[in-house]
């Protein structure tokens, strides 16, 4: 019998068809070797041609598109404004992932939508906005769009093999790898995009900051950024907190986060505050759902009325106040609690060479000179190459100056035409390109004045070729000419920043003040995990408690409208709410759901409910292998507000019940064996981690389990103790006392 083969051991292996050879068999093949040729290049292909910008400031999508505008010639002043659909439709000659992904980046960088610093994209129609989420463009056959003036330096020289063309996806065109942009756009225009396992977030910075910062690098490395990049400059303005110490960082790792908060206006005589720019990161329609929300909540009370008045005349956010109410503290409060303030994560991760790279300011302006360095160097040596062909063939026409009439009586006296070039060659002692040069030139144009005129650009000719060959042996002076292009650059398109600076010593910060109502409440949860919350008042007057059929009261308490709650759920997770989230209501009805109203998961019920102001305090859970577990309250105290908190507790064994105690008490516990045992929670150590397993507290007979679990009062204790364990040393005194076997005995 053949003997079976064996998979290496501890190796994952995947399973798969192989559909091109011996279709319908079986191949055993590593899951990480499967992965590598499978995921690896579409990953690779997300992160290097769509995902991530490069050096030049732009995506494939971006630049494509750009590429195919200037193709069409709507760089031309003079030309008129084309069809958004037809520029779409020549892009996906080079892009051919749907008309309607490109026409969305083309809105982007349109001037209508305002997502951009410096718009590259005059546009006529309309475009959406990039502050309004409910603002939508037009469809691409009613907008109208043409380059803006500004990419005539995104193009400069582009013809002059100043960077690299590869075949379009079916090779039928030549598109380029990069744009020899002539100012840093990479960080003059914010760039986001999410590639796999990565992203990149740029924020935007002032054109003419930007530019001088580039200067002085070129000329100290060691310059210090701060002095001439004050921040990010965002289209939509606002005003961005001043830390330098985080801004720093920004520029040096290019990672960090620059918060901006909205500004505001006040009208005394409406008492209406208008906010006429937000942050970058949001959006009208999410600042008023979120003020109205809050507004619904109780959490603001000040505003009356708050409405959306952008018009053709920009953003604004009208919120009416109720009399009395200071505007200014509460724009603090609403800042603090909407997106009116917000943080724009910076991930400066850019492509170098097809490597993404996460680079600060100062490694990027240097990756980015180098870059335009080799344009500058590949555009010089392609005019040097243009130059000197010219003049070795005004180098022909100067010999042909000495005897004309000999070049003439050549070409007469030649029977076969094929002979007119050969003839010149040995006649004047020329090569074949300066011969057949000589032999195009038309009769008309055989006169001296044309002769000489020509042959005087020859001087002027070998000057420029010395000193193209200058600047391509001294890197000086590449470097001076990139900074009077970067001079030019500030002097066409330079604008005023927009976005202004705070900083914290100007702010007073209003101090955070829990405005929530406090009062007595009890608290009431049933079996089947109602929940109501009554006052005490309202308890007096109420009759008998409304609860289902067969179900009853399992917990009461006494509390107040600030006390936290956790719910333990029977899937070992804990959910946090608060007193106050709950509406006070009357014995008389059923009260919350707790499950619908906290949202648990499917098939999963409460199991108890512990309530907290201060999380002192420990819980002690038990479960049905006779196990117990006490875990400090304040494992789960969290400084985020998290709803929901996994591994609540071990779910090894199934939970019989979770007693919260603030000091050590005697606890009773029962057997499905008709057993019990009394022992005092100072017995058990606490534990770290919240889904400890426990220790064994009782030992089980063969097919007993752990029924019951419960607090003694004073009074039920001297009944009772006589199950206290012989063996279980005095209360008080630590668990290791106990042996080995970590376990408690009766």
């Amino acid at each position: 019998m053949p003997r079976k083969r064996e998979t290496p051991k501890k190796q994952p292996v995947f399973r798969h068809e192989a559909y091109i050879e011996g279709s319908g068999s079986v191949v055993d093949e590593k899951i990480t070797d499967t992965l590598k040729k499978n995921y690896m290049p579409y990953a690779m292909s997300v992160i290097i041609s769509r995902a991530l910008p490069e050096i030049d400031g732009f995506k494939p999508s971006h630049r494509k598109l750009l590429y195919m505008m200037y193709k069409r010639g709507l760089l031309n002043p003079e030309k008129e404004r084309s069809k958004s659909a037809n520029v779409v439709g020549e892009t996906m000659k080079l892009n051919p992932h749907g008309d309607q992904a490109i026409y969305e980046t083309l809105v982007r960088m349109t001037r209508g939508n305002e997502a951009l610093l410096h718009p590259y994209i005059d546009s006529k129609g309309n475009f959406g906005k990039q502050y309004s989420s409910k603002m939508h463009f037009a469809a691409p056959r009613y907008t109208e769009v043409k380059l803006e003036k500004i990419c005539n330096e995104l193009f400069r020289d582009i013809d002059k093999e100043t960077i690299d063309f590869v075949p379009n996806y079916d090779n039928t065109m030549q598109e380029p790898t990069l744009l020899p942009a002539t100012f840093p756009t990479v960080l003059v225009n914010s760039n986001t995009g999410i590639a796999v396992s990565m992203a990149s977030n740029v924020c935007p910075f002032n054109l003419e900051e930007v530019c001088e910062t580039t200067i002085a690098l070129m000329k100290d490395p060691d310059h210090d950024i701060l002095s001439t990049l004050k921040g990010p400059d965002f289209p939509g303005g606002g005003l961005m907190l001043y830390d330098e110490a985080e801004l720093s960082k920004v520029y040096e790792t290019g990672r960090g986060s620059i918060k901006v908060r909205s500004k505001y206006s006040y009208d005394k005589s409406a008492n209406c505050i208008e906010v006429t720019e937000i942050p970058y990161t949001t959006t009208v329609e999410a600042i008023i759902e979120k003020i109205i929300d809050l507004v619904k909540q109780g959490k603001i009370r000040e505003i009356s009325y708050i409405r959306d008045e952008t018009d053709i005349d920009g953003l604004k956010i009208a919120i009416d106040l109720k009399r009395g109410t200071d505007p200014d503290k509460l724009m603090q409060k609403l800042y603090r609690l909407t997106p009116l303030q917000d943080s724009y994560p910076c991930n400066f991760n850019i492509l170098i060479a097809g490597t993404p790279k996460v680079m600060g300011v100062r490694e990027i302006l240097t990756e980015w000179t180098a870059f335009r360095e080799e344009c500058i160097q590949r555009r010089t040596y392609h005019d040097l190459q243009k130059k000197k062909e010219k003049l070795h063939l005004l180098e022909a026409l100067s010999k042909i100056l000495l005897d004309i009439d000999k070049a003439i009586k050549i070409i007469r006296e030649t029977e076969n035409e094929a002979d007119v070039v050969p003839n010149l060659m040995i006649g004047f002692g020329i090569d074949e390109v300066q011969a057949e040069y000589v032999a195009e030139i038309k009769l008309r144009n055989i006169n001296k004045q044309y002769i000489l005129r020509r042959v005087e650009e020859v001087d002027q000719l070998k000057k420029d070729i010395e000193e193209m060959e200058e600047i391509l042996r001294d890197k000086k002076k590449i470097r001076k000419i990139i900074v009077n292009e970067l001079r030019e650059v500030i002097k066409n398109y330079a604008k005023p920043r927009r976005t202004m600076f705070y900083y914290q010593s100007d702010v007073e910060e209003e101090e955070v003040i829990d405005d929530t109502p406090d009062y007595p409440v009890h608290l009431f949860v049933s079996d089947s995990g109602y929940f109501k919350k009554i006052t005490p008042q309202s308890l007096r007057m109420s009759g008998e408690q409304k609860l289902k059929e067969g179900d009853f009261i399992s917990q009461s308490f006494e509390a107040t409208n600030k006390t936290d709650l956790v719910f333990f759920s029977d899937q070992a997770q804990a959910y946090k709410s608060k007193a106050s989230a709950f509406d006070d209501t009357k014995a008389s009805v059923m009260g919350d759901y707790i499950p619908a109203k906290l949202s648990f998961d499917e098939n999963e019920g409460l199991k108890t409910l512990v309530p907290t102001t201060d999380y002192s305090g420990y819980i002690v859970f038990f479960f049905e292998n006779g196990k117990a577990a006490k875990v400090p309250m304040k494992s789960y105290e969290t400084k985020t507000n998290r709803k929901k908190l996994a591994n609540a507790y071990s779910s090894k064994s199934p939970l019989v019940a979770a007693l919260f105690v603030g000091e050590d008490a005697d606890i009773l516990l029962r057997t499905s064996s008709g057993h019990a045992l009394v022992f005092n929670t100072g017995m058990i150590l606490p534990k770290s981690t919240r889904d400890s397993q426990g220790v064994q507290v009782i030992n089980l007979r063969k097919k007993a389990v752990l029924s019951s679990a419960s607090i003694i009062t004073q009074e039920e204790l001297p009944e009772l103790e006589k199950y206290r364990a012989k063996s279980v040393p005095a209360a008080g005194k630590p668990a290791k006392e106990l042996g080995d076997s970590n376990q408690l005995t009766f």
